[in-house]
């Protein structure tokens, strides 16, 4: 039996087909992503490498159907996403899709219990909730004394750990992150990748990371590599 959308956090089936991705610049064409084909099996866990400019935010871009392909298709448990429009791909991303940027993206007038909860009160869950929850996750990230603390107040780590328990709060099937640990130096970095890769463990989802980083792409089980518009698997 396929679980159905409801049950969240137990990773989805990712099918990337015939995958390209045009711009254009000033009269000319920008052909970034060609032909790519993937698949992601529920719950599994990919870094991926390659040159700055080489597509890689791009590509996390469309799978996060942030961005829509020029050609291709990307399919959650074999149905195709973008057959989805407007409020009902927008409803599917905040649903079943979590995301960890560089730069976190925190809202600097809010404290990181409500930056957290905002995209479960979003989704419609309750405010008490979306409040027991966020605590829940802060608390597991280590920000317990710092629920009431605005980004400003927050050190560089301590806001990317407030932007993972955003992402995770909607126990996400699919989460994805760009550059998590880029503004960090080594040692945080570390830190708060390997709370990333913990937290994602413990619910499930499939993960898909980019990173500069070949130690921190090393550690994944699988590693991808953006070379001229498509994947390689790396040795």
């Amino acid at each position: 039996m396929t679980s159905s959308s409801a049950n969240h956090g137990t990773g989805v089936a990712v099918h990337v087909t015939g995958l390209h991705k045009r711009f254009e610049k000033g009269g000319q064409v920008l052909h970034v992503l060609r032909g790519v084909d993937l698949t992601l099996d529920p719950g599994e866990m990919v870094s991926v490498v390659g040159q700055s400019g080489s597509g890689k935010s791009t590509f996390l871009h469309v799978l996060g159907t942030l961005d829509r392909p020029t050609e291709g298709t990307v399919a959650f448990d074999g149905a195709d996403v973008f057959q989805r429009k407007g409020a009902e791909l927008d409803a599917l991303r905040n649903r079943r899709i979590g995301f960890i940027f560089q730069f976190h993206h925190l809202l600097p007038d809010q404290d990181a219990l409500h930056n957290v909860m905002i995209p479960a009160l979003i989704g419609g869950m309750p405010t008490a909730e979306a409040r027991e929850r966020a605590s829940a996750l802060l608390t597991k990230v280590g920000l317990a004394a710092r629920l009431g603390h605005r980004p400003g107040e927050l050190s560089g780590g301590e806001q990317q750990r407030v932007a993972i328990a955003r992402a995770m709060v909607r126990s996400p099937d699919l989460l994805l992150a760009d550059e998590p640990t880029g503004n960090l130096d080594p040692g945080t970095a570390a830190e708060v990748f390997e709370l990333l890769v913990g937290l994602n463990r413990e619910h499930g989802a499939t993960m898909m990371v980019v990173t500069h980083s070949h130690e921190l792409a090393a550690r994944f089980p699988r590693t991808l590599k953006l070379v001229q518009g498509r994947f390689e698997e790396a040795a």
